[in-house]
């Protein structure tokens, strides 16, 4: 259980213990904030206790309660609230604990004048259940009103409900128009409605209020009441679709009126979302105005729409208003180039048709980094005055990428500037030549600008255009300029600007949950002088709106609303403090002394009373006269005070010296003088001072208001003497004060006022009695030395005796005097040994009192610290030091009689390091003695046999000698020899010195990340060579810093600035030694991509999952969190300042290269107080634990309540522990509780509550827990992480069931056994019979499919390596896509009655050449009549309307209108809805919306056939275009691979039964070699069969040699000539000739085997006319093809016909020999499995391509598909199978299955007629996958059916799946529709003959012109239009009449 200790939120009232932590009367009462924190244990409101009324809904769980002395104004104010009443009934309720804290708080009231704390204060805060979306304030009232997901809040000024609106959830879709039907709205579902826009009316007191649902309709409410509703209409359709209906896509809006007292108006701009209707900006009416509802179009022309912009590109910030126009911020993502924009576009509020709207570029750059891009999205935008001179800031950021982190900047923009670029803009586009505007201006959201044309001034003669400006513009030429104020690392969310006292301060919401206050100063500079922590971490929204009276601020974060004070002036309780807060609302308020804003100060208009907390100091005294004072008098103290503020003559300041009574001042010339106080009233001196200071302060009389203070000095003199015991007089004359010294009363007195004798004078301690000048200055020790010394100004003390001595050493000696002014004296033996010199300070006393003595000497010792003979000569000649050779050692030269000045020659003990590489290069350290007395001393040094360079700097007297070594040429190992002045020493054997060669082997780890920090171990030999600091380690020249010098070395590698794979370099002593081609490899550094959980509690142990990549490169990881205190704890907290603070938790799991799992590190208690930035340190990387999730963060540990009494009885197998927050870093699996030692395993784990199952034994205490010998009872624990929490002791209920366990079981689990065993043996006997059947019948079905089986494996093998060769035949020469005009003449009109001899294929127009210009120009018109809808629907209406007009002529026509209309799709399509909407009426009518789509027995169902067609050629050409292809290969390849019937068309291997050959065929496959003659290509290998026809053959032979060219380019096979050459003669080879084989009247048609050609024959293939064939051949070869289709031929090829083989044979038994010959023929179709398995793969494959929903599908399918459904709902039609037939008759039926029957309409083939049969089976089985019928198959059904019977349900499902994903897509608009659909007009319009098209459709004009005629004169609007006269024009013109009209 935590203790609880008073901090964390306070109460500020005296009755400040009210319930549930708030204040229950206090004056400035309320519970603070301190971010997420928490109640102390055990602190709830009992049940029934009273609750004052909350200022907020509800105290946040988690506030700490804390009690603090409250003021005694406090106090006061609340005396008379019933202090009795209010702690009697406070101690029933909480008890004798919380009373004694009630009464201590009490205590605490004595305590006058204790401040509230400065600790933040509780932020007034309202919370949301919902998300907040928007918040505005009345300025009139005060009141704020909040939008928020589903709800609406009424606030008031400080947070309190008053109303709230529910707006949502409600049954919608995002597709579906309102009102919403569930009838007609089948995906409707509960949809939650986010506020999208939320606006005041404040003139007609209503409230703007725009919603997610119901396509973003509005509401008006009261603004006195939300629950009241004014106005809300849903039935309106989309007119009243005011904001996005998508949640990601911003509405901004603007109430303003057009004119004064005019009308009032709604401006929206909001994105385009996928379900939005494609408005941009709208200007839309508020009242209800000439049939026009609220909320509609101002005019029909007040909106603007997207055209070919894709949804949700635009994104809007803001808007504002400026004098006559409107504003709007907005973000846009540009498609080409891809960029974001930030624009500002502005329009007259009076211009109803949007001519006036312009926009340009707002650009935003930073001024720290001129080579950073322009910041790239604005993300809150104010305006700071609204009206003329106003200037725009608008906060910008950028999203880091590229390397240089998430940046943000806040820019401002003068509306005077912005309003000057825009006018030259429209001047520059308006006046200047097009050719240069053309890359400047643009048309916003669609289209070309035509600039140019106009005169001179006439943008400025039409300020808000005009139908003579009729030009919305864009331009690029904008406004930039550099941001103000920019950050790094954080974004910047909100901003909003005021103005106090004429000075510009701006608040910015941020990212990471705060508020910044910055100001901006005159010259443009800008400071930040605060912050204001709202929620931490918490990103503030863009509405940060001033409160009414501009002294709160509103902020929101994700669910809460926040009060901010602008400012705190009042908690600033000094004026330094207030000066030092630069806050620019705070000035000190001189005359009620305390920190205030300007209006609040009474006299703050009078000079010098109120001081600017930014540009002024605080009243100070400057200076005093006199400046000091003696202790011993009194007098007056003039002031000098600045800034003195103006003083009335009922202003008294007093004076207050210290703790003495105030008296009044009087002002003397504009200094303040006091009295100084009395003697008595002085505070003591303290020991070792001469002085005291005391503080002087000035209050104002009035208030006792404190002004300024000082600290003034006054002196003792008899204090002065003492300082410098040994300097009595010079200390006394010498002070800063006027001290005199008395000679002969030995005395420091205050100086007289005039001349006296026998003193000596303040600052003449020169005529001081004193004695100096010593010498010798240095004294030996252990020998009496005579030291003289001079004394001066010695007639006061002549006359007795001087004694010198020292109170250090103890000794006194007599002084004797020599001379006049000469003294001497004789030291005594003095010794001392811990130094080697002492500083003596001497007295020098005459008759028992101290004379001022200057005499300083120094004791010496010359054995200290010089234990041989160079040390001892090298000593400082002043103290005289010998080397005493007898005595050995140095001593003064009085005390040795022996003395040398030659030292013993000299000695080394041992060198540093004994080894050395080869190179050379490093420092040896050589240490001994006598290594000489000084640098010169040393003349050589070797160091095993090389020469060793002496280094002096480095040089130590006797003991070291540093040198730096040769290279040597090989390994060698000797001793060192100095030379010190000719004298030799020798280094002993066991200091030897070794020449070696380190040498590397090999390097671990081989990589680390690009960041370094990397660990190296080195392996090799020798490597301990030289000392750590002769090695040094490189990676292209980065320092790997050596850690561990030795056998191995270990080095940290730096940073690389790119990865790769780098050299590893070695140097000792400088030189590089050699390395096997080690190398180190940088890999990129990790990259952290996402960790969970987000939060842990401040006590750490959290288990922090962090995925990423790159982790196996790191040896070394740690979670690092840097607490930095924030700047508003940091001068606010009591118990002392907060220090940043490093924590760093190296406890880590690592589990792969992806995956480390950290336990969070134990931070400072109070997260709140400090900004916490987690990150994790991976060697030298450190990546930030922050994702688009969020950043890491750490909240207040939870807290537990203690069992009552510290037991709890466990019951009912539950534990159950209460608390706060207990799950707000902590799940049920992570956290952790015990009973003792046993684990109590968790059940439960919410905010305030935890239960976990007990063992089902009461375990035994832990044993740390055994001194508790009342209660032997197991404790229970629960562990968070690293924290445990002892909540008391469990107590298990010890009484025992009564029916024990082991009888329960025998008799419940008997039964149950036995009857499972009976039912299993039933089940068994009937599975057994079955299983029986079963396999009867398995075993025959085994054997037909395993030989299936085996033929199709064969087939399929064998097919798979032709189509390899087919596939790179593909890649060779692409597929043969036909291009668009082909491929739509194919489609359209080859299938006509003319074929491919149509006009509207061969492109000629039949007009004479005079005439031709004339045509041209009527057919033109008449395209511009088709293209009015009323001319075109009559049209089409009477032609339909005749009973001529077949079916195929409709299908021609339209065509025709296809292709005429093709430069216009978008009016084509809206022609087809149009048509379709009334075919659909129809049907529905008739009740029969099945047959609708059936056929194409209309124009509108042709027209939707040709409509698919355009719109799926581009997917057809890159998508299903290469499956549909490889299928068509496939099956022809299979077909020709076995015998084709040139006659009867039946092949061998074939899908279509009726197409099967009905003989076993025996033939041989044959390669032969082809030459083309005149070609001169090699001979090409052609497979063929001997029993093809010459024409098959020619036909292989053609396919193969021009296989890589398009068909249409291929030589037919009628038109060239196969020869033979077997041997020496030539033969031509035909298919019928005179060696043909004849029967009667048959013929069987040539084969290669009835030319005996062999396998390998040579054959020459030419082109040559029929005038130059053989004689032989030239009958037939012309008519080849032909002959074989004459009846009188009787020609057959490899079967005759059955009907056919005898014909006088009697009929009679005719039907038994047909069902015999049926009987025999099903024998082979099998063959018809074999095929189809063999080509399963690409059937497959090319349904799969068309039936794939996704990305791939084409938007014109969704399109007509959400058509239907809309259609569907509208006519309430609900039958899934209706909607699934029209979108099959639609597309799969209409598309697919004609394309699949006819690849040549898409590919440029040759279709024969056996693959087009088997390509017949295919589409039929795709059409069966279509149809929702279930077909019953039988042994009768078709074989075709019975063939892919088996594949049907599967392709069923693909359909099912295909139509559901496409309801599921993302909407196509009409506007993307329409997108598309230009786009194919543009690309494809002029390829297609559209003139010949009119000129045809022309033709149906001319036929039934007087129906025509007569249709548009009956109806009134192509009366209204004149489409008949225009049409009559027309005849004229094209059939040449005159005409009378």
């Amino acid at each position: 259980m935590q203790a609880y200790t008073p901090s964390g939120p306070v109460c500020t009232g005296v009755l400040g213990l009210g319930l549930g932590g708030q204040c229950l009367g206090g004056a400035e009462g309320g519970m603070e904030e301190a971010g997420e924190t928490e109640s102390p244990p055990g602190w709830q409101r009992p049940a029934g206790a009273p609750r004052a009324a909350p200022r907020t809904p509800d105290v946040e769980a988690g506030a700490k309660l804390v009690v603090r002395p409250p003021s005694l104004l406090c106090f006061l104010e609340n005396l008379n609230v019933g202090l009795e009443q209010r702690l009697s009934r406070t101690t029933e309720a909480w008890g004798a604990g919380a009373m004694a804290l009630q009464l201590w708080a009490l205590a605490l009231l004595g305590l006058a004048g204790t401040s509230a704390s400065l600790r933040p204060r509780k932020l007034d805060s309202f919370r949301s259940e919902t998300e907040l979306n928007h918040l505005v304030v009345d300025e009139a009232s005060g009141m704020v009103y909040v939008g928020a997901v589903n709800m609406l809040y009424q606030l008031s000024a400080d947070l309190q409900l008053e109303q709230r609106a529910a707006t949502g959830p409600a049954l919608d879709n995002k597709k579906c128009t309102p009102p919403i039907e569930v009838s007609q709205c089948h995906e409707a579902v509960q949809t939650d409605n986010v506020n999208q826009l939320l606006l005041l009316d404040p003139p007609r007191s209503r409230l703007v209020e725009c919603g997610s649902l119901f396509k973003g309709i509005c509401a008006l409410r009261a603004l006195g009441n939300i629950s009241t509703r004014l106005f809300y209409e849903d039935g309106s359709g989309e007119k009243s679709f005011v904001a996005s209906n998508d949640e990601s896509v911003a509405t901004v809006g603007l109430v303003s009126a057009a004119d004064p007292g005019g009308e009032r108006l709604l401006f929206v701009g909001k994105g385009n979302g996928p379900h939005d209707n494609g408005v941009i900006v709208s200007t839309r009416l508020l009242d209800r105005t000439e049939g026009r509802e609220a909320f509609e179009a101002y005019t029909d022309h007040a909106t603007y729409k997207a055209g070919y912009m894709s949804s949700n590109t635009q994104q809007f910030v803001a808007a504002f208003e400026d004098g006559p126009y409107v504003f709007f911020v907005f973000n846009q993502q540009d498609k080409h180039p891809a960029r974001n924009r930030t624009l500002l576009a502005r329009m007259c509020k009076q211009d109803p048709f949007y001519y006036s709207y312009l926009e340009v570029d707002l650009s935003c750059l930073d001024p720290g980094d001129a080579q950073a891009p322009a910041f790239g999205t604005c993300l809150a935008a104010s305006l700071d005055r609204p009206g003329s001179g106003g200037v725009l800031y608008a906060v910008f950021s950028t999203d880091g990428r590229g390397g240089r982190g998430p940046r943000t900047g806040l820019c401002l923009f003068p509306l005077d500037e912005v309003h000057r670029r825009m006018e030259a803009n429209r001047d520059a586009c308006y006046t200047g030549a097009r050719e240069v505007a053309r890359d400047t201006f643009y048309k916003p959201f669609h289209g070309d600008i035509q600039c140019g044309g106009h005169v001179s001034g006439a943008s400025k003669s039409f300020l808000c255009g005009s139908e003579h400006l009729p030009y919305p513009l864009g331009s690029h030429d904008g406004l930039s300029v550099k941001a103000v104020l920019h950050r790094g690392g954080l974004n910047l969310t909100a901003v909003t600007v005021t103005t106090e006292n004429g000075h510009t301060i701006a608040f910015l919401g941020t990212s990471d949950g705060r508020v910044l206050k910055v100001y901006f100063a005159p010259d443009g500079s800008s400071t930040e002088y605060g912050a204001i922590l709202v929620e931490i971490n918490k990103r503030i929204k863009r509405d940060l709106v001033l409160a009414a009276d501009l002294a709160s601020l509103y902020a929101m974060t994700q669910d809460k609303v926040f009060r901010l004070l602008v400012q705190e002036c009042a908690s600033f309780s000094s004026c330094a403090h207030c000066q030092s807060s630069q806050d620019p609302y705070c000035g000190w308020c001189v005359v009620e002394g305390r920190c205030t804003r300007k209006a609040e100060c009474p006299r703050a208009d009078e000079s010098g009373h109120w001081l600017w907390s930014r540009n002024e100091s605080c009243v100070a005294v400057t200076g005093a006269h006199p400046q000091n004072m003696s202790r011993q008098a009194q007098g007056e103290v003039q002031l000098t005070v600045s800034p003195l503020p103006a003083l009335r003559d009922d202003d008294t300041l007093l004076c207050l010296f210290g703790g003495s009574p105030p008296h009044p001042a009087r002002l003397q010339e504009g200094a303040v003088v006091c009295n100084s106080p009395s003697r008595s009233s002085l505070p003591r001196t303290p020991p070792g001072q001469d002085h005291v200071a005391v503080t002087i302060r000035l209050h104002f009389k009035r208030g006792n208001v404190f002004l300024t203070s000082h600290q003034y000095p006054f002196y003792d003199c008899r204090e002065a003497m003492s300082l410098q015991e040994n300097l009595p007089c010079i200390s006394c004359s010498s002070n800063r004060w006027t001290c005199q010294w008395a000679l002969l009363e030995h005395a420091c007195q205050q100086a007289s006022p005039g001349p006296e004798d026998g003193v000596v004078g303040a600052h003449m301690e020169d005529d001081c009695p004193q004695f100096l000048n010593p010498s010798p200055l240095v004294i030996p020790v252990n020998h009496e030395t005579d030291v003289t010394f001079q004394g001066k100004n010695l007639d006061t003390v002549q006359g007795s005796p001087l004694l010198v001595g020292s109170d250090l050493l103890k000794f006194e000696a007599l002084v004797s005097t020599q001379e006049p002014g000469t003294f001497s004296f004789r030291t005594p033996k003095l010794t001392h040994d811990a130094n080697e010199t002492l500083p003596l300070h001497l007295y020098v006393k005459s008759a028992g009192k101290n004379v001022d003595s200057r005499l300083q000497v120094t004791l010496y010792n010359c054995s200290f610290g010089r234990s041989d003979c160079s040390l001892c000569l090298a000593a400082d000649p002043a103290y005289r030091c010998v080397w005493c050779s007898g005595r050995s050692r140095c001593v003064y030269e009085a005390l040795c009689s022996n003395a040398t000045s030659e030292c013993p020659p000299p000695v080394v003990t041992r060198i540093q390091p004994e080894t050395g590489p080869l190179g050379g290069g490093i420092r040896v350290t050589i240490l001994g003695s006598n290594l000489g007395v000084r640098a010169d001393d040393v003349k050589r040094v070797t160091v095993a046999g090389q020469n060793c360079a002496f280094e002096p700097e480095r040089y130590s007297v006797s003991t070291r000698i540093v040198c730096t070594i040769e290279a040597a040429e090989e390994p060698c190992t000797g001793g060192v020899e100095v030379d010190i002045n000719g004298k030799l020493g020798h280094s002993p054997p066991h200091a030897q010195f070794t020449y070696q060669q380190p040498q590397p082997h090999s390097v671990e780890p081989k990589q680390g990340p690009q960041a370094g920090g990397t660990t190296l171990t080195i392996n090799g030999t020798h490597l301990d060579t030289g000392s750590e600091e002769d090695v040094r380690v490189t990676l292209n020249d980065v320092p790997c810093n050596v850690t561990q010098f030795g056998a191995q070395l270990q080095c940290v590698t730096g940073p690389q600035a790119v990865p790769g794979e780098l050299a590893l370099k070695i140097y000792y002593g400088g030189s590089e030694v050699p390395n096997p081609g080690i190398t180190f490899t940088y890999r990129e550094n990790p990259v952290l991509r996402a960790f969970e959980p987000l939060r842990s509690f401040v006590s750490g142990g959290r288990s922090i999952n962090v995925t990423g990549q790159g982790f196996s490169l790191i040896q070394r990881f740690a979670m690092v969190v840097i607490a930095e205190p924030l700047q508003s704890w940091r001068r606010r907290r009591e118990t002392g300042p907060l220090h940043s603070v490093t924590v760093v938790g190296t406890e880590y799991v690592f589990y792969n290269d992806s995956k480390v799992v950290f336990l969070s590190p134990a931070v400072p208690e109070e997260p709140e107080a400090y900004n916490l930035t987690a990150l994790i340190r991976m060697d030298g990387h450190q990546a930030l634990l922050r994702t688009e999730a969020g950043a890491f963060e750490y909240v207040a540990d939870p807290t537990f309540e203690n069992f009552t009494g510290g037991v709890k009885k466990q019951v009912n197998k539950l534990i159950h522990a209460r608390g706060t927050n207990l799950n707000k870093a902590m799940t049920i699996h992570e956290a952790e509780a015990f009973v003792g030692a046993e684990r109590c395993i968790m059940k439960t784990l919410t905010e305030t509550d935890l239960y976990c199952e007990p063992p089902e034994v009461q375990p035994p205490p832990k044993r740390r827990q055994k001194r508790d010998t009342a209660h032997n009872l197991p404790e229970f624990i629960v562990k968070f992480g690293s924290r445990e929490w002892v909540l008391g002791r469990v107590e298990y209920d010890t009484r025992a069931s009564d029916v024990p366990l082991s009888l329960i079981l025998p008799l419940v689990i008997g039964p149950m056994v036995a009857v499972i065993a009976v039912s299993v043996y039933c089940y068994w006997r009937k599975s057994q019979q079955a299983e029986r059947e079963y396999e009867k019948i398995k075993s025959q079905l085994e054997g037909l499919e395993e030989s299936v089986r085996d033929r199709c494996k064969k087939e399929f093998t064998d097919l798979m390596i032709e189509m390899e060769d087919q596939t790179n035949d593909v890649h060779e020469a692409g597929i043969p896509v036909l291009d668009y005009k082909t491929y739509t003449d194919r489609v359209f009109f080859l299938p006509s009655k003319d074929g491919d001899k149509d006009v509207m294929i061969t492109g000629k127009l039949d007009i004479p050449e005079s005439r031709r210009q004339v045509v041209e120009q009527a057919l033109y018109q008449f395209s511009n009549l088709l293209n009015s809808k009323c001319f075109l629907i009559n049209f089409i209406h009477t032609l339909e309307n005749q009973r001529e007009f077949s079916a195929r002529a409709k299908v021609y026509f339209a065509s025709l209108l296809t292709v005429a209309l093709h430069g216009k799709l978008e009016y084509y399509t809206d022609i087809m809805r149009t048509l379709f909407l009334e075919l659909m009426e129809q049907y529905v009518v008739a009740k029969n919306p099945k047959l609708m789509l059936r056929r194409s027995e209309t124009v509108v169902e042709r027209m939707l056939s040709n409509w698919m067609s355009i719109c799926l050629y581009q997917y057809l050409k890159d998508s299903a275009g290469e499956p549909l292809y490889k299928l068509f290969k496939a099956i022809k390849h299979q077909v020709e691979k076995g015998p084709v019937d040139a006659v009867q068309k039946k092949a061998k291997y074939t899908l279509n039964d009726t197409g099967l050959l009905g003989d076993d065929v025996e033939y041989t496959p044959l390669t032969v070699s082809v030459i083309v003659q005149d070609e001169g290509v090699d001979a090409v290998p052609v497979k063929v069969l001997n029993c093809d026809t010459i024409s098959q053959v020619k036909e292989k032979i053609i396919d193969q040699v021009y296989r890589t060219q398009p068909c249409s380019r291929w030589p037919k096979a009628d038109s060239v000539v196969l020869e033979w050459r077997p041997g020496s003669t030539a033969q031509i080879l035909s298919d019928l000739d005179l060696t043909s084989q004849r029967e009667g009247r048959w013929r069987r048609v040539n084969t290669l085997m009835h030319y005996n050609v062999r396998d390998g024959a040579t054959l020459i293939l030419s082109k040559v006319g029929v005038s130059q064939q053989p004689e032989d051949s030239q009958q037939d070869l012309p008519g080849e093809r032909h002959a074989l289709l004459e009846e009188e031929n009787r020609v057959w090829h490899l079967v005759r016909p059955t009907d056919e083989v005898d014909e006088g044979k009697s009929k009679r038994g005719s039907v038994k020999e047909k069902e015999r010959t049926k009987a025999i023929t099903e024998i082979y179709l099998t063959r018809l499995l074999s095929v189809k398995g063999t080509l399963q793969q690409f059937v497959d494959n090319f349904f799969q391509s068309v039936l794939a929903p996704g990305n791939a599908v084409p938007p014109a399918v969704k399109y007509f598909f959400d058509f239907l459904d809309e259609q569907a709902e509208k006519h309430d039609i609900k039958d899934e199978d209706t909607i699934h037939i029209w979108k099959t008759n639609s597309l799969p039926l209409r598309f697919w299955v004609n394309i699949l029957k006819n690849p040549h309409f898409i590919f440029d083939v040759h279709v024969h007629e056996v693959v087009d049969a088997s390509l017949s089976v295919i589409a039929q089985t795709f059409m069966d996958a279509c149809t929702r019928t279930e077909h019953k198959l039988s042994r009768d059904s078709p074989s075709n059916k019975l063939l892919y019977a088996k594949e049907i349900s599967t392709y069923k499902k693909m359909v099912e799946d295909y139509y559901k994903g496409i309801r599921q897509m993302v909407q196509v608009s009409d506007q993307d529709m329409n997108t598309h659909l230009a786009e194919i007009s543009r690309a494809h319009t002029d390829s297609l003959n559209t003139l010949v098209a009119l000129h045809q459709l022309y033709q149906y004009t001319q036929k039934y012109y007087d129906e025509i005629i007569n249709a548009l004169e009956e109806d009134p609007a192509a009366q209204k239009m004149q489409l008949a006269f225009r049409l009559q024009q027309i005849a004229a013109a094209l059939e040449n009449k005159v005409t009378d009209l």
